[in-house]
């Protein structure tokens, strides 16, 4: 059993919370792992309190990201629960959804029970499990859903794979409407990105890496779309990556349709000109740890993003931290697996966007809170009286460089490694007990 933790008082830091319309100065008291006071400023400390000192700092509901790779069970070189979740924590995520593409795949409820197990023994923030649309992630056949529902999947993907078959993806979408379950759907149309590594472009093809289209993401978002037309259902688009998937979002929701977005901190900062090397970074051109599904896009394309997440258009930042040994990373680009290690950078790639007034810092603190919570429906994201006391206090002024020492996963692969970084979390509480202090 779990504890009570003992009171704790964070003091005198600038309370933004969305989720109540709450943005001021102010004390925050956690007891009994739920938020129990927030007010102007509290006076006297309980007796046997902690007291974080937040002064100069942001306090906020904890981050929640509904795209994160644990690689439990199946790839402990990769990445374990325990070292996922200590990787979340500082970079001030409580609530992490956990991607089904290990091994075995989690697509049936027994899987899906060894995993919720292990992360009750080792994971140090809240972690939700995502279980498999289709069985072994083929797209052939569709997965007993309502039976991993019932053992606890909060939502469910074939992420690292996209549901081809429109058949098992119609009657997925059938599937959420009766479960109230989200299909959270990885966007790539096999017979047009057909063996793609970057986005297409004269960069792609100054290094000869096989083009990968926004066609190829555009193609699925609007069959999936029209999918969603005729049968109802709650559609996700994850890591969204180009603009025109931007416009079929805003003519779907112009038409009332119930679909959800989320993009990643690198699509909405990074671009395909690192594909040229930077200087900066130390990348020479075509850098392994450039390698990500979908790849890095175009100036155009990020600016879509942004301004679609500025406007509420997409509704969540989430990381698809995709952690790798080194020998996956090593080596070629086009031998390279794909994927970033993301979450512990987050935070200061999204202030650089606030910084330069592209989206405000409330905004971003909801988009990374009560705006994913409400996508998956879970209890999180929110300071308000009585919910659970996960909370984030990060310094937006503090700078900290990447190295392999400062990361807390095992994957070391970012292109941000070296980079000196604005921005730090110093505190991460869950359920009221500090898990992280920077």
């Amino acid at each position: 059993m779990i504890p009570t933790p003992r009171p704790l008082v964070i003091r005198a830091g600038r309370v933004i919370d969305p989720s109540a319309g709450l943005d001021r100065l102010a004390d925050v008291l956690l007891e009994e792992g739920r938020v129990a006071h927030i007010a102007p400023p509290l006076g006297p400390v309980p007796d046997g309190a902690q007291v974080v000192d937040a002064a100069g700092q942001i306090v906020c509901p904890g981050f929640v990201d509904l795209h994160t790779h644990l690689r439990f069970p199946g790839f402990p070189d990769k990445e374990t629960i325990a070292s996922g979740t200590r990787a979340a924590a500082a970079g001030g995520f409580t609530t992490i959804c956990a991607m089904a593409n290990t091994q075995p795949v989690v697509d049936s409820p027994h899987v899906l029970e060894a995993v919720l197990d292990e992360c009750r023994r080792t994971a140090c923030v809240r972690v939700h499990q995502l279980g498999a649309v289709s069985i072994g992630l083929r797209g052939e056949r569709l997965a007993d859903l309502r039976a991993l529902a019932e053992a606890g999947a909060v939502a469910f993907s074939d992420d690292g794979k996209p549901v081809w078959n429109a058949s098992v993806m119609e009657e997925a979408l059938g599937w959420s409407q009766i479960l109230d379950r989200v299909i959270s759907v990885h966007e790539e149309d096999p017979a047009i990105v057909q063996g793609g590594m970057a986005n297409e472009g004269e960069r792609a093809a100054r290094h000869y890496l096989p083009p990968w289209p926004c066609g190829g993401e555009a193609s699925l978002v609007a069959r999936d779309i029209a999918l969603l037309a005729q049968v109802g259902g709650k559609l996700h688009i994850a890591h969204a990556s180009c603009a025109e998937t931007v416009a079929l979002l805003r003519a779907a929701r112009d038409r009332g349709l119930q679909v959800t977005a989320e993009v990643t901190p690198h699509h909405l900062r990074l671009t395909d000109r690192l594909l040229e090397g930077d200087l900066d970074l130390s990348l020479p051109p075509a850098h392994p740890c450039c390698k990500v599904n979908p790849p890095l896009r175009s100036e155009h394309d990020v600016e879509a993003l942004v301004e679609a997440l500025a406007e509420g258009l997409i509704e969540a930042v989430a990381t698809d931290h995709a952690p790798h040994n080194r020998a996956d990373k090593s080596g070629s680009f086009i031998d390279a697996a794909f994927g970033i290690s993301a979450i512990e950078t987050a935070l200061p790639i999204l202030l650089d966007l606030e910084r330069m007034r592209r989206i405000s810092l409330p905004v971003m603190v909801e988009r990374l809170t009560c705006g994913p919570a409400q996508v998956f429906g879970l209890n999180a994201g929110t300071l308000r009286i009585g919910s659970p006391a996960d909370v984030c206090v990060f310094d937006p002024d503090a700078c900290w460089q990447v190295t392999d020492e400062t990361l807390y996963s095992r994957g070391k692969n970012t292109p941000l490694l070296g980079a000196t970084l604005t921005g730090r979390v110093t505190h991460t509480i869950v359920a009221g007990n500090l898990v992280h202090e920077g």
